[in-house]
């Protein structure tokens, strides 16, 4: 997805607003999970969105989002926003993010998903990732208990 950056867009210091970008990656990324899926989706959660480079008035941002992994009615979907100054030919990974989001049929109810397949090596990571990332959402909302979060717990060696 790729949008320029009016005036309406930014703060007083003629910057992208942090809530405009969010915006925006919850778009790119519902319309990724949308694909995936051939369902609608909602959002289920968001994860540590990082805020790097500033995003100028007048830059073109390019976001791009891929289901990483799907579980039974969830995707993760990671985002890479890109900031581009197209006069000065500069262009800088800005911000990253993951989003959940759940897959609901007509009365809003939550509906299965197809399989994400990880091919690339950089696919195979976000896929090898993605069940730590989906236990530490559950034990953070209170939805897992510590003690049922296998994956986490091999990481710190805790028995």
């Amino acid at each position: 997805m790729t949008e320029l950056v009016l005036p309406n867009d930014t703060n007083t210091l003629n910057n992208l607003m942090g809530g405009r970008m969010m915006h925006l990656m919850d778009i790119a990324a519902a319309i990724a999970a949308q694909r995936h899926s051939n369902r609608i989706v909602v959002t289920a959660s968001v994860d540590n969105v990082s805020f790097r480079e500033g995003i100028r008035l007048g830059n073109v941002v390019t976001l791009e989002a891929k289901v990483t992994r799907a579980f039974s009615s969830s995707m993760e979907v990671h985002i890479d926003v890109w900031a581009e100054d197209i006069p000065s030919g500069t262009k800088v990974k800005s911000n990253e993010a993951y989003f959940t989001f759940v897959a609901v049929d007509q009365s809003g109810r939550p509906i299965d998903v197809p399989e994400a397949v990880a091919e690339t090596e950089e696919e195979i990571r976000h896929y090898d990732g993605a069940l730590r990332r989906r236990q530490l959402r559950l034990v953070l909302g209170g939805r897992m208990k510590p003690q049922e979060a296998n994956e986490l717990k091999a990481l710190f060696d805790m028995e």
